[in-house]
C-alpha cells in the first residue's frame, strides 16, 4: 500500500484526536454487549461509558460492529 495525500490527512486527523486515557479496540469490543443492553434499556451509555462512545465515534470497525450487535438485539426483542 502507498502513501497518499488522503492516506496521511486521515492518519494526522487520527493522532490529533487521541487521547491519553483513550481505549483500544479491544477494551473497546469487550464492553459492546454491555453498551448496546444499556442503548437498548434507554439509558444513557455515553454518559455511563464514556471511552466506549468514544472510541465508537472514532472508530468505524468498532461502530459497525457495535451497530450489528444492537440490530442483532433489537430483532431478538421483537
Amino acid at each position: 500500500m502507498q502513501l497518499n495525500k488522503e492516506i496521511l490527512k486521515k492518519l494526522i486527523r487520527a493522532v490529533t484526536m487521541t487521547t491519553p486515557g483513550e481505549i483500544g479496540c479491544d477494551k473497546c469490543f469487550d464492553r459492546l454487549d454491555e453498551f448496546a443492553e444499556m442503548k437498548l434499556a434507554g439509558k444513557s451509555p455515553e454518559k455511563a461509558m464514556p471511552l466506549v462512545a468514544e472510541h465508537l465515534q472514532k472508530c468505524g470497525e468498532c461502530r459497525q460492529e457495535f451497530e450489528a450487535l444492537l440490530e442483532a438485539l433489537r430483532e431478538l426483542q421483537a
